[in-house]
């Protein structure tokens, strides 16, 4: 008897939901909100937060679940970007997440997964100048769901971007002066005052962090609430180098963001990937309750 499991879930997003039922785990999928994971839940343990209106809403960003930032994480200063000769504008965290993504495939093989579809098209051409193919493949199994990343060039060009994930792991606000995001960092940069500071540990029940860790110096990093007895493990491929860490005051949420390269990175060039003409380039990230 199969172990795993993709359903239909139907509804304005074509959702999906990804089973191991021996491992009583479950991820849900929202590929036409911007292919997003919107749930996970293992054992029991639901991982993620999640506010159900701003879902819902296609004119606001989704808060919560596992937001796709492509194809440049972080904010681009007056929401531009010039490189090469080419020059466009967009919002904060790129158009991947306020897209519909094609589910092009699913089974059950090796876990439950889904690959979902963003390509090129009227919408993205405007202000992105290269043909594109990315696909995302999530994959559930045991406590881990993992996140297989292919991104296409299909232009005569060499094509910058960049990567990124804003999950939103579930940390009731009580919890939050005692919950720890582990990290190695010695410096950051505050993002609410621009200014780069010593590390020295975060307070997530201050009034909102919005802490850039400046060397982190890893590509995983585990959240671990006082009231479990396992931590969320976030876990990348090597060119995961700067992670983000975000949470507001009255808010049961603690993001902990992988991402490839800091903001501005299409303007500094700083940790940009670069993918040839005809090429590809494959990334790769786990989220697992251990």
């Amino acid at each position: 008897m199969s172990r795993f499991f993709v359903e239909s879930l139907g509804g304005d997003f074509d959702s999906l939901a990804l089973r191991d039922d021996d491992a009583g785990s479950r991820a849900e999928l929202a590929p036409g909100r911007g292919g997003m994971l919107t749930g996970l839940r293992v054992g029991g343990d639901e991982l993620l937060y999640l506010d159900p209106e701003s879902l819902a809403d296609v004119r606001r960003n989704v808060r919560g679940g596992n937001p796709v930032l492509f194809p440049t994480p972080g904010k681009l200063v007056e929401d531009r970007w010039q490189r090469g000769g080419a020059s466009g504008w967009l919002k904060q965290h790129g158009f991947g997440r306020a897209l519909p993504w094609e589910v092009v495939a699913t089974g059950v093989d090796h876990g439950a997964w889904a690959r979902l579809r963003l390509s090129s098209s009227e919408r993205t051409r405007p202000n992105w100048p290269w043909e594109f193919q990315t696909d995302f493949t999530y994959r559930l199994q045991g406590n881990c769901v993992r996140i297989e990343i292919d991104v296409r060039n299909n232009d005569s060009k060499p094509m910058p971007f960049g990567v990124g994930f804003h999950p939103y792991f579930l940390v009731p606000q009580a919890q939050k002066a005692q919950t720890v995001v582990g990290t190695p960092a010695t410096r950051g940069l505050d993002n609410r005052t621009g200014e780069t500071v010593a590390f020295r540990g975060l307070d997530l029940d201050g009034d909102e962090v919005d802490m850039h860790l400046g060397d982190h110096g890893a590509t995983w990093a585990p959240l671990r609430r006082p009231d479990r007895d396992r931590a969320v493990v976030v876990t990348g491929s090597e060119a995961f180098t700067h992670w983000v860490v975000w949470t507001l005051a009255g808010k049961d949420f603690v993001c902990v963001e992988p991402w490839t390269c800091p903001g501005d990175a299409m303007n500094s060039g700083d940790r940009l990937l670069r993918c040839e003409p005809g090429q590809s380039v494959g990334l790769w990230l786990t989220i697992s309750y251990q």
